[in-house]
């Protein structure tokens, strides 16, 4: 069993080592990153989070509150210690800073969000944020906030450069980077960009090492030949053969029949 990284661990490398991060969406995923060498997953609470936990055993997990899920503080701080009870490391929350200051007051690890924050996208569009000085005050001043209320990381996406390296020089936070060039204490990709089971837009940033969504593509048609050649088998009477079926002896067989007249 692998030593879990805590957030004592990621402090104590802030300036020293380059974390690689990465999203996953199944078990399957988060086993091979792990086994790859990424230390530092993201992922959500759902069906596949225990297997996560099992697969990725010395893995810091920093599990996704889902926005708009809870509409309380109190919900919050609740919600947050159930994912922690259920393996998490950190809980990833976009939420108000005064949310995150509740669940952080109670020893809860957060992760927080700046820059261009998807949840909260129509208040910039999906571009790079921070790209003029008074736009880059004020994910700075969001970055100082969100760190005054207790955030232990922060992922930071799709600022330039030079705001993400200041950042990271300029909090006690771990800033998780993505598309900010290689300033920030993690590198971060989702892992569908780097596996290139993405099917709709590839983010600048992004690097695309491998195209599984064309092995995908083969797989799937594969599929589809083997349930028609099993279809096919049934209406040709094929399926089942005598070595896939079970039979009695003709005398038990007699003997069912005397019982139940």
């Amino acid at each position: 069993m692998s030593k879990r990284i805590t957030i004592y661990d990621l402090w104590s490398q802030k300036g020293k080592k380059k974390w690689a991060q990465t999203h996953i969406d199944t078990d399957r995923e988060a086993e091979a990153a792990f086994k790859a060498g990424i230390e530092i997953i993201s992922c959500e609470p759902d069906h596949y989070f225990s297997k996560v936990r099992e697969v990725a055993p010395g893995a810091f997990l920093s599990v996704g509150l889902k926005h708009g899920t809870v509409s309380s503080e109190q919900e919050a701080i609740k919600k947050g210690f159930e994912i922690i009870e259920m393996g998490g490391d950190a809980v990833y929350c976009s939420h108000s800073k005064n949310w995150i200051e509740a669940m952080a007051k109670e020893g809860i690890p957060i992760t927080a969000h700046v820059g261009l924050v998807p949840n909260r996208a129509t208040w910039t569009n999906y571009r790079a944020v921070g790209k003029t000085a008074e736009e880059a005050i004020k994910v700075f001043q969001n970055v100082k906030d969100l760190e005054n209320a207790g955030a232990a990381c922060v992922e930071v996406e799709v600022v330039p450069v030079e705001l993400a390296d200041f950042i990271t020089k300029n909090t006690k936070m771990i800033t998780m980077g993505m598309g900010c060039g290689d300033v920030c204490d993690t590198q971060y990709l989702f892992c569908n960009d780097i596996l290139g089971t993405n099917r709709d837009h590839f983010p600048r940033h992004a690097k695309k090492y491998l195209d599984l969504h064309e092995e995908e593509k083969k797989i799937q048609a594969l599929r589809e030949k083997g349930f028609k050649m099993f279809v096919e088998d049934i209406n040709n009477g094929n399926y089942p053969e005598d070595k896939h079926q079970i039979k009695m002896e003709l005398s038990e067989f007699e003997k069912f029949q005397d019982k139940i007249k």
